[in-house]
């Protein structure tokens, strides 16, 4: 799972309540990260894979929001990669990783290990908290009609940058001035918590708002685009509103744990003897949560690509095949067909009224279906009612 208690723990002079966690039932804790991991792995993957059978998604174009998707998913299956990879080091060489607790030791490997698997899960993990930030301001940007897919640089750009800078920041307080003196006070670790929680509690804050307030916009969309506020309007705004909450929902049962174990653990810090009776319920609720965090953190993978499409089925189509984006053809047979020419004793203003209330429909469809992309049967209702499809 995902914790700063992996970078603590690489200190050999550790706090005592990282050293209760992480000496706790160490194979069965290494056991079920590779578990957890392994299963959403294979499945998140089995969600990405197109399957056989399944239409096209009905895209207007590569959005930045579908493509902030599929970061999203990258980085978790890598950030799981991480995790099966250090947790099997683990279990299947304990010699080398006990030598991550002798002090002033000549060998560097173990502590390089140590902090460099912390530092991939780490940062993987941030990265993939920054991104699901961005799919909040994206989503908001889109229906505001202020976003496209120009935006995904200055979203890369942000991403990366602020997951580097705090993962390494925090590294370099941690383990200042050497990793054999690291953890000597809380002014080395307090920084070190703080910037691998920060952007973890801005997707907790921030984007419950930005998706309220995306929805709200996004049924000022509905009801302006035909000057009505139908049935069918109503439940894709239903129906994205319940993504929105289905998001939030996996990511608060994923990381839930990791903020209720840390708010134990640094109370157990501030205790003169962790090991007091009085705080035997304490410690118990610790471990628990220690446990859970290695269940759910990897999860949160696949858990997400049943928020993003749904259950995309079992059967998987390998074969490569060109798939014609259905807005594209429909606006290129009605450019170059003519297939629903306006009537000969249409005035010109006229004429052009009706071409600028089509674009501003077809703007209006293209945010909401990026919005409501990979749900079928919304998309299916989006096309039925554009003008496109109508012929206007």
């Amino acid at each position: 799972m995902a914790s700063p208690r992996l970078e603590t723990y690489c200190c050999p002079n550790r706090d005592a309540a990282t050293q209760l966690v992480m000496n706790f039932q160490p194979e069965v804790f290494c056991g079920v990260c590779i578990g957890s991991a392994s299963i959403s792995l294979m499945l998140t993957i089995l969600q990405l894979l197109p399957k056989k059978g399944q239409s096209p998604r009905k895209m207007p174009k590569a959005s930045s929001s579908s493509t902030i998707l599929l970061l999203i998913s990258i980085c978790d299956i890598l950030g799981g990669l991480g995790m099966i990879f250090r947790s099997s080091v683990w279990l299947g060489f304990p010699g080398f990783i006990a030598n991550i607790s002798v002090a002033n030791g000549t060998d560097v490997w173990p502590s390089t290990f140590c902090v460099g698997s912390a530092m991939w899960i780490q940062l993987l993990y941030s990265a993939g908290f920054w991104w699901l930030f961005c799919y909040a301001v994206d989503s908001y940007l889109v229906v505001r009609r202020s976003a496209g897919l120009s935006t995904i640089v200055l979203y890369h750009m942000m991403t990366w940058g602020l997951a580097v800078l705090l993962c390494v920041e925090g590294i370099a307080l941690l383990y200042y001035p050497s990793i054999s003196s690291c953890e000597n006070g809380l002014e080395h670790a307090i920084p070190h918590y703080v910037t691998t929680y920060a952007p973890l509690l801005l997707v907790l804050v921030v984007n419950p708002i930005l998706f309220r307030r995306t929805v709200s916009a996004v049924a000022s969309l509905l009801k302006g685009r035909q000057g009505i506020y139908t049935e069918n309007e109503r439940r894709l705004g239903t129906e994205i509103q319940m993504r929105f909450f289905k998001i939030m929902l996996v990511f608060v049962i994923c990381w839930s744990s990791n903020i209720i174990n840390e708010t134990l653990l640094f109370y157990l810090e501030m205790q003169p003897d962790i090991n007091e009776m009085p705080l035997k319920n304490i410690r118990s609720a610790a471990l628990i949560t220690w446990i859970i965090m290695g269940v759910l953190n990897p999860m949160q993978g696949f858990l997400f690509t049943l928020a993003f499409y749904g259950w995309t089925g079992w059967r998987v189509d390998l074969k490569w095949r060109k798939r014609e984006i259905p807005w594209e053809s429909m606006s290129s047979s009605t450019a170059g067909e003519n297939a629903y020419p306006s009537p000969v004793n249409y005035q010109s203003n006229v004429h052009d009224s009706k071409k600028i209330s089509t674009a501003d429909s077809q703007q209006t469809d293209e945010a909401i279906s990026m919005l409501s992309e990979g749900n079928t049967s919304s998309d299916e209702r989006l096309t039925r009612s554009s003008p496109i499809y109508q012929g206007w």
